[in-house]
């Protein structure tokens, strides 16, 4: 089976023509709406706004609407999809000098043509046919996502409602934030991936699970799915490595390093318990209000998904922090300790399960080369996550379970 090019006439738009109408990025960044849809892949331009009520992925393709979406691009879709690109080509991007517009695209060598994704794929692809492998659907994750949400609103009800036992309760709230965990990670990380479900309606409910436990689905999927998957481990690009000057924590060679770095060994873990609750109640405000998480711009945001972010926040509010206060047989202090225990479990089991993948001295740290202008890496993109990643406890049911499947790191950002 022949590999489909990138220099396929395919690409191309369908009236043939060679010459092509050239755009700014920044003019291209203006159509960043479901109803004005521009995309940059692999240098050219698309309008694919007549596309987006029919996409299979349904709103996922509004991830970087206005931006460069070669990797994301690449990353969701089988290689047959390339052959409908060339349709809604209308150009291609110019170079801009503009380093503020530019951050946000790195060129990795062989895009659109990188042997080893493009193989990769192609066997991929022949062994879900072979074995009538349905690429987002699994008969285990409906009930297990019930199951979780289940657990994760009973122990939140008995932790702060029902025995009137401290002790019982603290344990409960052990409980409550392993669950809320468990929503994270094997829940709304494939929802938000849009690897959940077929119907895009159950998916798109399921990613937005994520804001029931306080966290923003928008931000997260801006953050995650956009930043740290296009450019991992990438220092200046990847916003789940990103540091300030000075910062508490130093993740590559590369960043600013004090003498107190000694010893992150030894506080980071403590620290790393208060990941959740910093997402929750710092974070996603701050890029509310300033439009970016780290290096990544975040885009104009829809209705629906303002409504959900300041829905989801109004509502942990009140369950979080109003019921208990009023109506709890623990006074606020107590609460407050529940709470906090609750979000060291939930900051801890996240940080170890993400950071064993990438935050290891098995993993790469790339460095991107700005010598010519655009910036650019010396190896493919699919290259890239290999040499980023790790895998870990591959031979374990229980921990495949336990983490989602977060355990083939590897595979999953391929």
């Amino acid at each position: 089976m022949a590999l489909p090019s990138l220099d396929s006439e395919e690409t191309l738009p369908s009236n043939g023509e060679l010459s092509l109408k050239r755009y700014s990025m920044e003019a291209v960044s203006k159509h960043n709406t479901p109803n004005d849809c521009w995309l940059i892949i692999w240098g050219k331009v698309y309008d694919v706004t007549s596309w987006v009520p029919r996409h299979p992925g349904g709103m996922m393709i509004l991830l970087k609407a206005g931006n460069d979406s070669t990797q994301i691009f690449e990353s969701y879709h089988p290689l047959y999809v390339r052959k409908m690109l060339g349709r809604y080509c209308i150009g291609e991007v110019e170079e801009d000098t503009d380093n503020s517009l530019r951050c946000s695209s790195i060129q990795y060598r062989e895009a659109g043509n990188e042997l080893f994704y493009m193989t990769l794929k192609e066997r991929v692809e022949a062994y879900f046919e072979k074995h009538k492998v349905i690429a987002r659907f699994h008969p285990h994750m409906l009930p297990k996502s019930l199951l979780i949400i289940v657990g994760y609103v009973l122990f939140y009800h008995l932790t702060f409602f029902r025995p009137q036992c401290f002790a019982l309760s603290f344990l409960f709230a052990l409980a409550m934030g392993y669950f809320a965990a468990q929503i994270c990670i094997s829940i709304t990380h494939d929802a938000n991936h849009g690897a959940y479900s077929n119907m895009n309606w159950l998916g798109y409910l399921m990613g937005n699970v994520l804001d029931l436990v306080g966290a923003s689905s928008f931000m997260w999927r801006q953050q995650h799915v956009v930043g740290h998957h296009s450019f991992t481990n990438v220092e200046n690009y990847d916003p789940d490595i990103r540091v300030k000057d000075p910062d508490v924590r130093r993740v590559t060679y590369k960043q600013p390093i004090k003498d107190y770095h000694s010893f992150q060994h030894l506080y980071l873990g403590a620290l790393y318990g208060l990941l959740g609750m910093k997402a929750v109640l710092v974070d996603d405000f701050v890029a509310f209000i300033t439009g970016y998480i780290g290096p990544v711009k975040i885009p104009k945001m829809t209705s629906l998904e303002i409504g959900v972010f300041i829905g989801g926040k109004i509502l942990y509010t009140i369950y979080m922090f109003v019921l208990p206060s009023f109506f709890s047989h623990h006074n606020l202090y107590l609460c407050a300790v529940l709470y906090m225990v609750s979000q060291l479990i939930l900051g801890w089991t996240l940080a170890l399960l993400f950071q064993v993948a990438h935050v290891v001295p098995e993993a790469a740290f790339p460095v991107v080369d700005s010598s010519g202008g655009r910036p650019k890496l010396h190896q493919g993109w699919a290259a890239l996550q290999v040499r980023t990643t790790t895998n870990f406890s591959t031979n374990s049911l229980l921990w495949t379970h336990i983490s989602g499947g977060l355990n083939y790191q590897e595979n999953i950002q391929l």
